[in-house]
């Protein structure tokens, strides 16, 4: 069973996130509002340090900013950066606890060798790379103490910014999103939810022979311990700095597109975590797909809403806008408020509705993509703010998480073909019963999805 969250947990959390946290933004808006000079690096550095050892949520969100270009101050992406997989780890006296807690006494038998060394440390586990008597090569994720206790006093951290935010902003109304946050944050501390989730994205990118999924070993995981075969491959940013060609930065690009989309479109299932940790680059150009705690279920009708606010920006038609957004949920929207989303949804849909080779973004602005949604959020302020359904948390996290992935690849695709490939002859009934089949062959539980 997972770990218990405790009151005293959640108080020495809250404690230690709050002050450590506040203190670096009261620096750094020192330095915006009264022009005192800081040493950015170093509060960086203090940044990644403290949250990183945190392991929680928190560090998750810092993990997405990092993946956003010029969403933070240099110094501090360039710290943040390495929280994708290169947290701070736990000693050998916290692995040998867990895997004994987990598999018994006798956990070394089980093995042929185990790393002491973790290959990799991240949010809410880390991972030893180990062998078994088989001879098959595995990754042994082992969830961190007390995880129930640190996912409780983030929310609870996240719930009260959110509550002092909304007082002074009404653009976005996040009462859902908050639900849908704590929701799939708590789905990720059972791995064995994640194992049956991992199989499910074997199943549904089976025939996708640019995307690697590894497999988990059923006998060898618990709620609280993954195991899974061992996918080589290097992180996506260090085979960056080696300046590959546009042709493998393609290959790269449309490999990760099929990895979110395929299973979308398709199965009406993504991958919501796209941050640079969870996927790795072959020497083919293929990708390694990690890290399946985070997985969001949607009804079909929710895909037909995606496909039908395209197919509305593409023909300019506020009609089938309208319907679009009452599907998924959007109540009490204005002809003024529909304008408003729809400027964000024509920056979204721009590299799919132009049937040509471009890039993702073609301006040279960096700060196009904030500018446009600063302008959303100002209308959205005036005209008295909308309630985004749960489902689009997710949804627009992949799709900004993805974006700042093909800008930092500056791949050059036909968007507009790939994602036709994916939505023609869209039938919710099909995808409904594809979903339910594959949902059930894999195991996944169907409470809060």
């Amino acid at each position: 069973m997972a770990e218990n969250s405790n009151i005293f947990g959640e108080i020495r959390r809250f404690a230690r996130t709050s002050g450590a946290v506040g203190g670096i933004a009261a620096r750094v808006a020192g330095e915006r509002m009264f022009g005192i000079k800081t040493d950015r690096a170093s509060h960086a550095e203090d940044l990644k340090t403290i949250l990183g050892g945190l392991k929680g949520p928190l560090m998750k969100a810092a993990q997405f900013l990092s993946t956003v270009p010029d969403a933070l101050p240099p110094e501090y992406a360039a710290e943040l950066e390495q929280l994708q997989s290169n947290a701070p780890a736990m000693g050998w006296a916290f692995v040998r606890r867990r895997m004994a807690g987990e598999l018994g006494p006798d956990w070394r038998q089980k093995f042929s060798t185990f790393d002491q060394e973790a290959a990799a440390a991240a949010s809410l586990g880390q991972v030893h790379r180990a062998t078994l008597p088989d001879g098959r090569l595995v990754a042994c994720k082992l969830q961190y103490p007390d995880m129930a206790s640190t996912v409780d006093a983030d929310l609870k951290q996240l719930k009260l910014a959110m509550a002092v935010f909304a007082r002074m902003d009404n653009a976005i109304q996040q009462q859902e999103i908050y639900k849908e946050l704590a929701e799939r944050f708590r789905e990720e501390l059972d791995y064995t939810r994640e194992a049956a989730q991992m199989r499910l994205y074997h199943a549904m990118l089976d025939d996708e022979p640019t995307v690697h999924i590894p497999e988990p070993v059923p006998e060898l995981t618990t709620n609280r311990l993954l195991t899974m075969t061992w996918l080589d491959g290097r992180p996506l940013m260090r085979r960056l700095e080696e300046s590959p060609s546009l042709e493998e930065r393609n290959k790269i690009a449309e490999a990760l597109f099929r990895a979110w989309y395929v299973p979308f479109y398709r199965y009406g299932v993504i991958h919501g975590d796209p941050h640079l940790g969870n996927y790795q680059v072959r020497p083919d150009a293929t990708v390694n797909l990690l890290d399946f705690g985070a997985i969001r279920v949607f009804p079909p009708k929710f895909v037909r809403g995606v496909i039908d606010l395209f197919e509305a920006v593409r023909d300019n038609d506020m009609d089938k806008s309208r319907r679009a957004y009452q599907g998924w949920g959007f109540a009490d929207l204005t002809d003024e408020k529909m304008d408003i989303l729809n400027i964000w949804a024509r920056f979204l849909y721009e590299p799919l509705v132009q049937d040509r080779v471009r890039r993702i973004q073609e301006t040279e602005d960096t700060q196009y993509g904030r500018e446009v949604a600063e302008r959303v959020h100002a209308g959205l302020q005036r005209t008295g703010g909308v309630m985004p359904p749960r489902e689009f948390v997710m949804m627009d996290r992949s799709a900004i998480g993805l974006g700042s992935v093909f800008l930092r690849l500056k791949a050059e695709l036909n968007w507009c073909r790939i994602f036709h490939g994916l939505i023609e002859g869209f039938n919710a009934d099909e995808v409904a019963a594809r979903q339910a089949a594959a949902l059930a062959a894999a195991g996944v539980p169907a409470a809060g999805l």
